[in-house]
């Protein structure tokens, strides 16, 4: 039994037809039917019930098909992570990130960047849980910089910081005045708020549930780059991380903190727990660590 064997079980599994399974394959259809017979006869059971209609696994074919599922994709793992370690492990680390991050990274990097001159990072948006799980579960970032919640085995989380959320307005706003805001300052304003599958808009969201207190949801965004645009021509208020606000953004909104214990996030530190990742990427996700403890 060898993976090319594997590879043709699987094809035919998956299309329950020798000849779309051969197309999918490349191969003629005699070749692929010799192959299967003969992965029949080194297991020593048949692996598929055949007639004039269609075909059906066995028992042993049911069992060979989940296994084989596993084998395979251990063996792209394994691919990838030997290529990592080979050609690309001090060269190469992809980073997903969140919009929040941008004052601080930038100087986690410049000090990695003396030990590893020549590593290439890529910078990837990863936004939303779902795109979290999958980028990760697909090989196609090595660790993940965010504040959605994980809950999944096969992920390892670390706590960095915690953040506060606060209330964005119009420069020219007449709550601008106030020093501190209340939930009930923000019932009545056109709200600008993160779309379905965003941690922040499950915390803003519960937040004002607790105070007991419904909001004017107008817009939905992915982005803060677009609720600060929004909110800068007058179209409404919302609420985001203070770290976000850092730098000139400052200088174009008024920010007011929002009486209330439930306004903050925690950013998280997110890998795959079972991937081998190389020692110069090992080194980068410590030096992440790092920077936040005391």
């Amino acid at each position: 039994m060898d993976l090319k064997q594997l590879q043709y079980f699987i094809a035919v599994t998956e299309q329950m037809n020798f000849s779309k399974a051969a197309e999918k394959l490349h191969i003629s259809q005699p070749s692929l039917s010799n192959a299967i017979k003969k992965l029949e006869q080194e297991i020593g059971s048949p692996l598929l019930k055949r007639n004039t209609r269609n075909l059906q696994l066995t028992e042993a074919g049911e069992l060979l098909y989940e296994r084989a599922k596993v084998i395979l994709k251990n063996m792209e793992v394994l691919k990838i992570e030997m290529d990592e370690v080979i050609v690309h492990g001090t060269s190469e680390v992809t980073i997903g990130v969140m919009e929040s991050i941008k004052h601080w990274l930038p100087k986690v990097i410049a000090n990695y960047k003396r030990d590893y001159p020549q590593m290439m990072i890529h910078l990837v948006d990863i936004l939303g849980s779902k795109r979290v799980k999958k980028s990760l579960k697909s090989y196609k970032t090595h660790v993940i910089i965010t504040n959605q919640r994980m809950d999944d085995d096969e992920l390892e989380v670390q706590s960095l910081y915690e953040e506060r959320l606060v209330a964005v307005l119009p420069l020219n706003h007449p709550l601008a005045e106030k020093d501190r805001l209340t939930f009930a300052d923000l019932c009545n304003e056109p709200f600008i708020i993160s779309t379905e599958g965003f941690q922040t808009r499950l915390d803003i969201l519960s937040a004002f549930e607790q105070a007991n207190v419904k909001m004017n949801i107008q817009y939905e965004i992915e982005r803060f780059e677009t609720a600060v645009s929004l909110v800068r021509e007058n179209l409404g208020i919302t609420i985001l991380s203070e770290n976000y606000l850092q730098g000139p953004t400052a200088k174009t909104i008024v920010q007011k903190e929002i009486d209330g214990p439930n306004l903050r996030r925690n950013v998280y530190l997110i890998s795959l727990k079972n991937r081998h990742l190389p020692l110069a990427i090992r080194h980068l996700l410590a030096n992440i660590v790092e920077f936040f403890e005391p």
